[in-house]
């Protein structure tokens, strides 16, 4: 199947030399990309593009989609993170897998909707009989690529840990699980739909014996490593009094840097280990919205990028988020940073380069990020023709500057995801109506 799509006003390519196309067309050939240029011959399919904004699918490097069934909770909404998890944890614990697929399929399904075609998920918790290949599904259900990684937690609070000792697990079964999973679902090959990685949750939920030998694991199985690090001060000062040493030591010495590695967060790194990360090609998962939402602080972004850290984009959880919209965070990531460096400090072209082709290292795909000859064919096609946009001088530049809203148009691999601003494998209004039920749920059993 060939597709074209034309007359682009703009495709931002996202290349190495940033280079972007004007009246452009692109040529798709099952599912990826054959050429982009001006006046392409016809394809079996004409997709029109005039008057749109064309870029790479977006990456979202971090997320945790269980979190949708507890967005806006009151008890928990003015929290900082380890009073914001201690409150969650106690309706966490109540999830079963059918909960965890419903929430994963919204979860993904506006992800899709905010142009993003490759997401990782970052799934800690295990209660009640659910497993990652329920996320997995659900991805599957909406038809973007998924990076699913393997979380876990092992030391609960009558152990040192911040998490209930009722939903920590036995660190045998952890890598067990772990082997399991990525034998069954991880495809390295180029177009793969799913990867899985491994990932203990934090520093102050697991012990250092499990991220050694995940690490150990991770590299025998050759996948990647993810965790959560140096997210605020509260973090920091759990590592001094546990570990004795700051973040950057604790990865050194576990085995926790590397290409093959991405962090989130990373807010309270300093010089050395932002050093340290750029050195050994440590990838970082920059959450904005999350670290403003939990008062956790502003990531030194501009450091990291300036030093060559891998950075890409993440929404986080929607339980510390509450929105799962990826063109949003880079925006939301470009105006911090001004407030931190000031005006000139991130452009929006950068915001989007983040959002593209740097989420795409982070996660370590050579096979999307960018529009070009040979990757896949993750395209989002962005109307900016609305009112919205109206007046906009920069049309690449609009889309982070005057837009957050939902891409007209998404495909993966040459297939539709989303057209004319609706999704097209599932029923928005059936997504959320099978939501709202799990969440009265919830509510029933656990009061707000």
């Amino acid at each position: 199947m060939s597709i074209r799509i034309r007359n682009a006003s703009v495709v931002a390519t996202m290349d190495s030399n940033s280079s972007e196309i004007l009246d452009c067309d692109i040529i798709i050939e099952d599912g990826n990309i054959k050429s982009v240029g001006r006046d392409l011959p016809a394809a079996e399919e004409d997709l029109d593009a005039g008057g749109c904004v064309v870029t790479p699918g977006l990456v979202n490097t971090h997320h945790h989609l269980f979190q949708n069934l507890t967005r806006s909770v009151p008890a928990s909404q003015n929290a900082p993170l380890f009073d914001w998890l201690r409150v969650n944890y106690r309706i966490w614990r109540h999830l079963g897998p059918e909960d965890m697929l419903v929430s994963a399929r919204l979860g993904l399904a506006e992800l899709a909707l905010s142009g993003c075609t490759l997401s990782s998920d970052h799934l800690y918790l295990y209660p009640n009989g659910i497993r990652l290949e329920d996320t997995i599904e659900a991805a599957g259900d909406i038809g973007i690529r998924f990076h699913a990684t393997r979380g876990s937690m092992s030391i609960g609070e009558s152990a040192g840990g911040l998490p209930p000792d009722f939903l920590v697990e036995k660190e045998g079964g952890i890598l067990d699980d772990c082997i399991r999973v990525v034998d069954e679902f991880h495809d390295p090959g180029h177009g793969a739909m799913v990867r899985v990685g491994i990932a203990p949750c934090s520093p102050f939920s697991v012990s250092m014996g499990l991220m050694r030998d995940s690490a150990a694991l991770a590299r025998e199985k050759n996948v990647m490593l993810h965790t959560h690090l140096a997210e605020n001060d509260e973090d920091i000062e759990y590592g001094l009094a546990n570990f004795g040493c700051r973040p950057g030591q604790f990865c050194e010495d576990l085995g926790w840097t590397g290409s093959d590695v991405w962090h989130a967060h990373c807010v309270k790194l300093d010089k050395s280990e932002i050093a340290l990360f750029a050195g050994s090609k440590t990838g970082v998962a920059h959450c904005p919205s999350s670290n403003c939402r939990l008062g956790s602080g502003i990531a030194p972004l501009c450091d990291m990028l300036g030093s060559g850290v891998p950075v890409g984009l993440g929404v986080d959880g929607s339980a510390s988020n509450d929105s799962g919209n990826l063109i949003a965070e880079a925006r939301q990531a470009m105006l911090l940073q001004r407030v931190r460096n000031g005006a000139g400090s991130l452009s929006a072209r950068e915001a989007l380069e983040i959002a593209t082709i740097g989420g795409a290292k982070v996660l370590g795909r050579t096979d999307v990020g960018s529009i070009e000859p040979g990757k896949c064919a993750d395209i989002a096609i962005w109307d900016v023709s609305g009112l919205e946009f109206a007046g906009n001088w920069d049309q690449v530049a609009s889309l982070v500057f005057c837009g957050t809203g939902r891409v007209r148009d998404l495909l993966v691999g040459g297939r539709r995801i989303v057209s004319g601003g609706r999704l097209v494998s599932c029923d928005e209004r059936k997504l959320v109506e099978d939501q709202l039920r799990r969440v009265r749920r919830l509510c029933d059993i656990l009061p707000s």
